[in-house]
C-alpha cells in the first residue's frame, strides 16, 4: 500500500511541477516561431559579440567565415520576411558587415523584423504558397525551412566559438 501511494505521490508532484510550464506555452502556431526566432535572436547575437575580433576565422579553405555565418543570417532572415510579407527584394545586395557592434545591431533587427512577419500571420496566411530558393512551398514550409536552416548555424557558430576558446555567453 505504501508503495502505491508513494507512486501516485510522485506522479501528483511532477504533474504539479509540469503545470507552470504548460501554462507557459505559445498558444499559437505563429507564437511558437516567433518565440524560436526570439532565441536564435539572443543566442547569434550573443555569439556575435564574444565571437568580436574572430570574425574573419573558418576553420579551413572554402568554408565560412565567423561573419559568413553571421551575415547569412541577416540575409535568410530578409529573404524570409520578403517571402512571409509578399514583398519582393529591392535594391542591391548589401556589403557584408563587418563590424561587431553593427552585426550585432543587424542581427537583432533582422530577427526583430521576422519576429513581427511571422505575428501577422492568420492561420490562412500560413497556408499560402509562395517561392523561397525557387521552390514551391507554403509559407508555414518557408519558416521552417529557415528556422531549422539557421539552428544548424547556431550549430556551426557554437563550435567555430568553442574551437576559439570562446563560451557561449548562455552556456557559462
Amino acid at each position: 500500500m505504501k508503495k502505491i501511494l508513494a507512486r501516485y505521490g510522485a506522479c501528483a508532484l511532477v504533474v504539479a511541477l509540469l503545470m507552470p510550464l504548460a501554462h507557459a506555452q505559445p498558444t499559437t502556431i505563429q507564437a511558437a516561431f516567433a518565440d524560436d526566432a526570439g532565441t536564435l535572436s539572443r543566442k547569434f547575437t550573443g555569439l556575435a559579440r564574444v565571437m568580436a575580433g574572430k570574425y574573419d576565422w573558418k576553420p579551413g579553405q572554402g568554408v565560412r567565415s565567423v561573419s559568413d555565418v553571421f551575415n547569412l543570417i541577416v540575409e535568410e532572415n530578409g529573404l524570409l520576411v520578403d517571402a512571409l510579407s509578399g514583398t519582393p527584394k529591392k535594391g542591391a545586395e548589401p556589403a557584408p558587415i563587418t563590424d561587431p557592434g553593427k552585426m550585432q545591431d543587424a542581427l537583432k533587427a533582422s530577427y526583430a523584423n521576422l519576429q513581427k512577419a511571422i505575428t501577422g500571420l492568420s492561420d490562412n496566411d500560413l497556408q499560402t504558397h509562395v517561392k523561397l530558393f525557387g521552390r514551391d512551398m507554403t509559407k508555414q514550409g518557408a519558416l521552417l525551412l529557415i528556422l531549422e536552416d539557421q539552428h544548424e548555424h547556431l550549430g556551426q557558430s557554437i563550435a567555430y566559438a568553442r574551437s576559439n576558446g570562446v563560451v557561449p555567453p548562455w552556456s557559462k
